[in-house]
Formats: structure tokens, sequence, C-alpha cells
């Protein structure tokens, strides 16, 4: 063989090669571009299915107010909206496994109170069955470290896969018990069920592969055990299963429960000694009550009722939410950004609820509009969002949300979420106006509501004896406008501007009275912008309930 015959020969074997792995590459991209497809498919259906089952939730605990006689079928009915948002989940989570954005977040909680949460949550199907169930942990309460949420997903998909392959009178047991160092945590979930042959044991793990033998093919869409296996080894834990055809099935989890074995980054600080167990199959409880009736009307409300903003895009969801909250609040919808938007800039507002997956532009984006205009920064907002992951929650705080929920949720529990930041905020910002410091700082409210704050008491401050400074001059020295300065005082502070600087006047003249004790009633009167000190007197004793006399009298006696 001469140089040239090698040469081609070299050549040929070359091409040969360059073109197998070109082929490769080809195939390789096609199937990642494929899997990614079926990602945004998967997430986008799960998003989609998630608001009816909202309308479903919200229709259900409005049915428990009006006819609570019907409680066992509404129990039903959030059991089963429940179950298929546990099974959304999944779907979920393994298009998060696909693209390697699972994260572990453990925090010190009661391990086998959460264990024992999660068992008793699938008793009814395990009563439609007439199953016998036993669950034992040794020792019966203990702290560790876990992702409260993962460890209830696993536990959850391997006692469904018992129940599911266990015949009616079986039973099912499971056992948790710790190592003698209380490092590393043991749980067996074990069914009298029909077992699985030896040759299927192999590829129980694998997705979207079915160990119910009665299906020739083996092929079906089942999940669960493989995200049981993805969940246990993103907890650093290992699983195995032992199970004889016709006896039954038993799965080992062995995981680590010390905080030594996790990274910084999977430690959540924030929320130990508590136990969060996710929305387990029944969660039929309301956290908070709500007092409906069907006609209810806005007319009925106080005066000072707090006024909402809802957008949302989905009708059917937009409307139960109103009527359900329209007993309580002033509300007001939208089912765009740019609607809620104009509906902003025309009303005042107290707090604003949106869903994040709007069309057009989203709720981000709205929420960034809000908290960089200088004329709404002042609003809080609450989020709301189909997808459970933390990223979306983790965005949302982001981009300055005041709170994220995930749909469905209690209508019971957004009120209590709406109350709470109202009257923080309220609290807060008050709390600074009594203690009349110009240089007060609310740590509990956001820099731009305290810079604010911070620059009213001072314009006041600074104008304390001129008894015509008013609102207009007020929103000139700040730079807003008049119905802006009214909109962020009533929220921060809950009072009006003529109040506002009524108690500013007011906690200014009981500070004179202090530095100096020598001063007439009249004397303080006007350096604080009253020209009629009987007028002074008669407002004096409104805001302390005493006149101003009796009052100095007090503070010269003190000193």
């Amino acid at each position: 063989m001469n140089i040239s015959d090698a040469l081609l020969i070299g050549v040929a074997v070359l091409a040969v090669v360059s073109f197998a792995l070109f082929r490769w590459l080809y195939v390789r991209s096609v199937r990642i571009k494929n899997n990614l497809r079926m990602n945004r498919v998967f997430n986008n259906i799960t998003n989609e299915i998630v608001t009816p089952l909202s309308v479903l939730s919200a229709s259900v605990e409005h049915l428990r107010q009006i006819a609570p006689d019907g409680s066992k079928e509404y129990d039903l009915m959030d059991a089963s909206i429940n179950r298929t948002l546990h099974l959304l989940d999944q779907i979920l989570e393994t298009s998060q496994s696909q693209k390697g954005e699972l994260k572990l977040r453990v925090s010190n909680c009661d391990v086998m109170q959460l264990l024992q949460e999660s068992s008793q949550s699938l008793l009814p199907l395990m009563k439609k069955k007439r199953l016998a169930f036993s669950i034992e942990c040794h020792p019966e309460s203990m702290m560790g470290w876990i992702d409260s949420d993962k460890i209830d997903k696993i536990v959850t998909n391997l006692l469904i896969n018992s129940i599911k392959f266990t015949p009616e009178g079986g039973s099912i047991t499971l056992n948790a018990v710790t190592n003698k160092s209380f490092d590393r945590l043991t749980i067996k979930i074990a069914d009298t069920g029909v077992g699985v042959p030896k040759d299927r044991q192999k590829n129980m793990f694998t997705r979207l592969y079915d160990v119910d033998y009665r299906f020739d093919s083996g092929i079906s869409v089942g999940i669960s055990l493989a995200q049981t296996y993805e969940l246990t080894v993103l907890h650093h834990g290992s699983i195995k299963c032992s199970s004889q055809e016709g006896q039954g099935t038993t799965f080992t989890i062995e995981l680590p429960i010390n905080k030594k074995a996790f990274s910084k980054q999977q430690i959540d600080e924030e929320h130990m000694e508590t136990n969060v167990v996710h929305r387990a199959i029944l969660d039929i409880g309301d956290t908070a009550a709500i007092e409906l009736s069907a006609d209810s009307k806005a007319e009925h409300l106080p005066s000072g009722a707090s006024r909402i903003l809802l957008v949302e895009d989905n009708s059917e969801l937009l409307t139960l939410m109103t009527h359900l909250l329209r007993s309580a609040y002033r509300v007001k919808t939208a089912k765009s950004v740019e609607e809620a938007q104009n509906l902003i800039r025309s009303n005042l507002f107290d707090l604003i609820v949106s869903e994040v997956a709007l069309p057009g532009t989203d709720g981000y984006e709205l929420t960034k509009w809000l908290k960089h205009d200088y004329s709404y920064r002042h609003l809080p907002i609450i989020l709301l969002s189909a997808n459970n992951s933390d990223g979306v929650r983790q965005e949302a705080l982001a981009v300055g949300a005041d709170d994220c929920m995930v749909k469905p949720f209690k209508v019971g529990e957004l009120r209590l979420r709406i109350d709470n930041i109202i009257a923080n905020r309220q609290r807060v910002m008050r709390d600074a106006v009594v203690s009349g410091d110009d240089n007060a700082d609310a740590e509990d409210g956001t820099n731009a509501d305290s810079e604010f704050l911070r620059r009213a008491i001072v314009c006041v401050n600074d104008h304390l004896d001129d008894a015509a400074y008013d609102r207009d001059q007020f929103a000139a020295d700040m730079g807003a406008s008049a119905s802006t300065l009214y909109n962020k005082l009533r929220l921060l502070t809950g009072m009006n501007v003529t109040a506002f600087i009524r108690d500013m006047r007011m906690k200014a003249a009981c500070r004179l009275a202090r530095e100096n004790p020598d001063y007439r009633v009249s004397d303080i009167a006007y350096r604080v912008g009253y020209k009629d000190p009987k007028y002074f007197a008669t407002t004096f004793k409104k805001c302390f309930g005493m006149q101003p006399k009796e009052y100095f009298q007090r503070v010269r006696e003190e000193q």
C-alpha cells in the first residue's frame, strides 16, 4: 500500500467518524430541543389547569359559608381538587428536574410529625379500599434538618403507590426510626399488595415506566416512583425496593437529617423549628372563615374600608374573587396591566392583588412599574401564580412584590395577608409620626416610604408657625401632586393631609411645653400655627383628651 492509498483510507475513516459524530450531535440537539419544547408544553398546560381549579376551590369555600350542611361533600370536592394539584406539582417538578432546576431547602423541623401528617392526609383513600394502616415512629417526636416539601412528596408518592396496588382488605405500614447518633432517618413503607415481578423491579424508578404488569407494554405515563427516586437522591439519600409477587412490596428510604450533611446554600435558617407540610391531598380546613352573604355590596362597608384592585385575566376567577372580597373591601377589577395602570392613575387604592401570568405585559412588569414610579411606589402588591416553584416567589419578591401566593388559595388566607400588610405598614409609619422625630426611620417599611415620611415630617416642622400652611403648599414642598400626597399619607399613616399637619402641630406643642415650661398656652398656640388660642385648646383636647393647661401643668410638676 503506497502513501496515497493510506492517505485516502485515512480521509475516508475521518469522514465516516466525522459523519457519525455530526449525526450524534444532531440527534442529541434534536432530543434536547424536543425535551425543552415538551417541558414548556407541560408547564403551560399545568398553569392553565390550575386556574379553573382555583375557581372550583374558591367556589367550594363560598359554598361552605352559605350552605354548611354539605360539609362531607365539600370535603370530597376539596380532596379531589388537592389531589389534582398534587399530580400537577409532580409534572412541574419533573420538568424542573429535567432542566436541573430542582433545589433543596432544608430547615429544622419535627421530622416524625411531618411523616404523621403526610400519612394522615391519605386516610380517606385507605378507608375507601378498607385498608388497615399503621404508623410507628421511634422516637415519636424528633427535630431534624429536612426539606419538608420534598419529604412529603416522597412519602405521599410511596403511600399512593401502595394504595393503588394493594387489594381491598389489605394493609399498609409506615415505620420510621433514627440511628443511635440521631443523624440519619430510615423510613420503611410496606404493603400486602400484588407485588412486583423480579424482571420489572430494576426499572421501577425509570420515568414513564409502570410496574403494573397488567399492562402488556409495561409503559404508561407514571412519574411518581421516578420522581420519588430523584427527590430522594436530591436529599442526599437512597431508596431500595424489595418485593415478592403476590405477597407485597417494601420501600426503604435512608436520609441524612444532620445539618452538616447539607451545604450553606441548601440550609434555610429563617424557618427553623417549623413544620411546613406541602399541600397534602386533603387540605379541607380553612385558615380563616369568611362570613359572606349573596347580596354583599360595597355600599354596606364603612367609609374607611380598604380599597383593593384585583388584576386577573380569567373572567370566572375574577368574578368569584370580587364576590368573595367585596364584603370586606371596596373592590375594582382589571384584566390586563394596561387596564390596571389606567385605574391606578385615576383611583385611590390601598393594595393591589395581581396574577403573574397576564396576557401581554405580566404581573412582574406591573410590580416594577409600581415600585419605580414615585407616585405609586407606596402601593403594596400581592402576586398570584399557578407555578409552585421557588423561583416564582423569589422573582416576585425580587421585583418588589410584598407577597406571593400560589393558586389555588384560600380566600380567607388572602384576606389575612391583605389586612396584615395594610395594618403593618400603617402601624409602622404611624409610630414614626407619633414620635414626631424628623429622623424617624421605619425599619419594617420600605426605604422609599421611610424617606417620604421623614421629608413630610421635616416639611411640617419647618412651617409650624405658618398658619396658612395648607395641603397645596405642603404638596409643592414635597414635589408631589396633592392627590399623590394624600394617597401616600393615608396609606402610610391612616391620616389625610389636614389630619397629618394637625397631629404634627399637636406633637410639636407637647414638645415645646416640655422644653419651655414657662410658656403660656397662647405662646405655644402661636408657635404651632394657631391664630386663635381657643381653637388650639379645642383641637388639643380632641387629640389628647385634656385641656392644654392641664397637660402643661402636669409637665411642670414632672420636671
